[in-house]
């Protein structure tokens, strides 16, 4: 039977903590000339990157379309997946060094809706170490056991912009899909939200700024802590008298009748 409980459903990285600037990339082109390939993609280069789900589906992109890279289609598959091993790897180190802190108002979010009873879950198609590495140093052991649970990595074929990863955590949760919000960072992630027919907020993030949101309930900076608001941008203001997204914010957008995406 599938339960009515709230469930708060927050996407990796961008959202817990800006890693893909930070981490993802410094940890690719590390990764890149460990392997003697003379690639080292830019910020610039990398925001458009981003819009491709998923760690090895971008470098598999990259090596296909920049043929001066050196990769031959034969060895492509082999070669991305030696590149994202040992990328993940680096990746999980700058996590675990303390250079990426979670975003404002995550872990103070995450905590208030466990505690007035919300399930509360992760779901990203980065891999799933990676975003477990995350997660621990976000909200920490504790916090992190309370959680139902975190969908990550390749269990789903098709990556965000495609639904598939929020239709896998509503599937295995058992979850009332009108009951959900969804916090994400990125245009492909707000894409994939909204097509699995889910409310969602967008905190931009140090390369989303640009991006399109049409269906998001609000976009705002960050989910803001009392000394330090969340900016709104668009949608609802469903701040508090202190700047920050809380429990009740979430429970207005669930409230809301009307959604701003076809049905």
């Amino acid at each position: 039977m599938t339960t009515s409980s709230p469930a708060l459903i927050l996407d990796c990285d961008g959202v817990l903590a800006d890693t893909e600037r930070d981490g993802h990339l410094v940890a690719f082109n590390q990764a890149f000339a460990e392997a003697g390939l003379n690639i080292e993609w830019g910020v610039a280069q990398y925001a458009d990157l981003v819009k491709i789900g998923g760690g090895k589906e971008r470098m598999r992109h990259y090596l296909r379309t920049h043929p001066e890279a050196g990769v031959s289609e034969a060895d492509l598959d082999e070669t991305v997946a030696d590149l994202h091993r040992r990328k993940s790897l680096l990746y999980v180190r700058l996590v675990e060094a303390g250079r990426l802190p979670g975003r404002p108002g995550v872990r103070r979010l995450i905590e208030s809706a466990l505690d007035d009873g919300w399930r509360v879950a992760v779901a990203s198609t980065s891999a799933e170490r990676s975003v477990e590495a995350v997660l621990r140093a976000t909200v920490g052991e504790r916090t992190r056991s309370r959680l139902a649970g975190v969908w990550a990595g390749d269990i789903v074929a098709a990556k965000k912009p495609a639904p598939d990863i929020y239709l896998r955590t509503l599937t295995d949760l058992d979850q009332d899909p009108e009951m959900v919000v969804v916090v994400e960072d990125s245009e492909s992630g707000a894409r994939a939200a909204a097509a699995a027919g889910l409310r969602h907020i967008v905190t931009i993030s140090s390369l989303t700024a640009d991006d399109s949101f049409p269906a998001a309930a609000t976009v705002v900076s960050d989910l803001g802590e009392p000394d330090a608001p969340a900016q709104y941008r668009s949608g609802l203001d469903v701040r508090d008298v202190d700047g920050t997204v809380t429990v009740p914010s979430l429970q207005l957008i669930l409230d809301k009748a009307d959604r701003p995406w076809p049905q």
